[in-house]
Formats: C-alpha cells, structure tokens, sequence
C-alpha cells in the first residue's frame, strides 16, 4: 500500500482518511489551515501524524489530496514542490485536474476523487460514504489506485472527462441540495395552515422516503405518481388557484417543475399527447411568465 497524505482536514478530507485508514490503507500525514484540526485528524487515524504544513505532508506520502476549500486547491498545487510520479488528487466536483496543473509540470499523477454524497457533519460523512459513486478523472496508472480505493470504500465509481465536471456537479446540485429548497417550499405552504416547519417535515419525510424506494425499486419514469401521471388537469388547476392565494412566489417554481415533469408522465405511457397538450395549458395560461 503507498503512503496516503491530506492537505486539509476538514469534512471530506477527515471522513476519507477515517475510512481508507479503516481499509488498512496507511494515511501517514496530515496538515491544515489550523494545526487544531489537522491533530484532530491525526488522532481519529492510527499511524497519522499532523504536520506543520502541506510541504511536509507532500515530503511524507507518496499520494497527496488536498481537500481543501475548492478555491485554495490550485494555490496550494502551486506552492508545493511535488516529486515526478507522486499523485497528487483533489476532491472538488466542479473542478476539473486543470487545477492541478503546476503538480503536472513538477512530474506529478494528477487526478480528482470526487464522492457523489451529501456531508452535513464529519460523522455523517464517515457514515455515508460507503455505497456512494465516486467521481473519477485521472490516467494511469493513478485511475488505477482510484478505482480500486472507490471499491474499497463499498462504493461504486464512474470515469470523467474535465469537460464533464460542471454539469456533473450541477446534476448533483438540482437532486442534493434543490431537494432541500423543494422540501422547505412545502414545509412552508403547510405553515399557512397552522402546522410548524418541524411538524411539516416530519409528516413529509415518509412521502419523500416512499418516493426514493420507488426510484430505485420501480425507476423513472414508472415511479412517477400524482395528478400529472394521472392527466389531471382539475387537480393541477386547484393548486394554482390555491397557490395563487396563499403562496405567490411559488408559483414560477411549480410552473416549471410541472412542465418537466410531463414528459416524464408521457413516457410512463399513462397519459397520451393530447393529455399532456392540455395539462401543458393549464399550468401556462393560468401560470404565466
């Protein structure tokens, strides 16, 4: 096994280090912006040891990541003297091994290693990684190592070219954190009734649990379900009219998630073109831009 380093010892860096270390891979060193929380790393992995700064970490481990905030990776791939053939690997979504480069010219493997999870807390991210995909761009023989890390950690792994990155990680950003924002809008039309975000939420939860087990136990589009799988224009009239009265500015958002979700209706094969021209005028005439 090489010798695993982390430059950054936040969310991500922590919860991979606990986790490859718990694969019996060696995650030797460890620096950070503060020397707090590069110890507290080290202390949460046997064998690591905190350093006082990113060279020593690069000096120590023959694979670097550097999970830093995205906007210090590329100043932090600039700083340091890498050695030709170490690999250095960023943890970033959106950013492509562009930002690697000045690891390049040294000589570096560079790559990124990006889990497509969602990390509230160190301790949900040392939960949640196993079973998740891992977002990988890199060449040999660094892929390699990466791949056989993502299955390690009980996860699955898909390849990325650098052009691919941003709309992966927006792709992310509508299923992860819109979901959020959706959950929120509804929690708040259910505050004009008299019932509290908490209690929303609550109640709402069970329906959002029974729609994930459908998309992945049925898939779209056949998991789809409501008014508009049905081809039910009158149901979907009553909600404008009602959101019209308790909650305007939803109404953009509910206009626009209902014109996409058609054609999903209409490859589900439970509604015909007719229907979905009719329910597409519905939510047009009486939601208008």
């Amino acid at each position: 096994m090489i010798d695993i380093g982390f430059i950054g010892a936040g969310t991500v860096g922590t919860a991979l280090a606990v986790r490859l270390s718990g694969k019996e891979y060696p995650v030797v060193a460890v620096s950070s912006r503060t020397k707090a929380s590069a110890q507290r790393l080290a202390k949460a992995v046997p064998g690591c040891r905190a350093q006082d700064s990113a060279q020593a970490v690069a000096d120590k481990a023959q694979l670097v990541f550097i999970t830093t905030p995205d906007d210090a990776i590329a100043q932090v791939a600039a700083e340091i003297q890498w050695h030709p053939g170490q690999g250095v690997v960023h943890c970033s979504g959106a950013d492509s091994t562009d930002i690697l480069e000045p690891a390049r010219k040294r000589g570096a493997l560079v790559g990124g290693f990006h889990p497509l999870q969602t990390f509230a807390s160190v301790a949900h991210a040392i939960e949640n990684i196993p079973g998740s995909t891992f977002a990988i761009e890199a060449d040999e023989p660094l892929l390699t190592t990466l791949q056989e890390m993502a299955t390690a950690l009980e996860g699955t792994y898909i390849r990325l070219a650098a052009d691919d990155k941003v709309l992966y990680h927006a792709a992310a950003v509508v299923a992860c954190n819109y979901l959020v924002t959706l959950v929120k809008l509804a929690t708040d039309m259910w505050q004009s009734f008299g019932v509290s975000q908490q209690q929303a939420t609550q109640a709402l939860l069970p329906l959002l649990r029974g729609t994930l087990n459908n998309i992945d136990n049925v898939g779209i589009p056949h998991c789809l379900t409501g008014p508009i799988a049905r081809g039910d224009s009158g149901t979907i009239k009553k909600h404008i009219l009602a959101l019209e009265r308790a909650a305007p500015g939803i109404l953009s958002t509910y206009r626009e998630l209902g014109l996409q979700t058609i054609p999903i209706a209409l490859a589900k094969g439970k509604i015909d073109e007719e229907k979905g021209k009719e329910l597409a005028n519905a939510i047009e005439s009486m939601c208008p831009i």
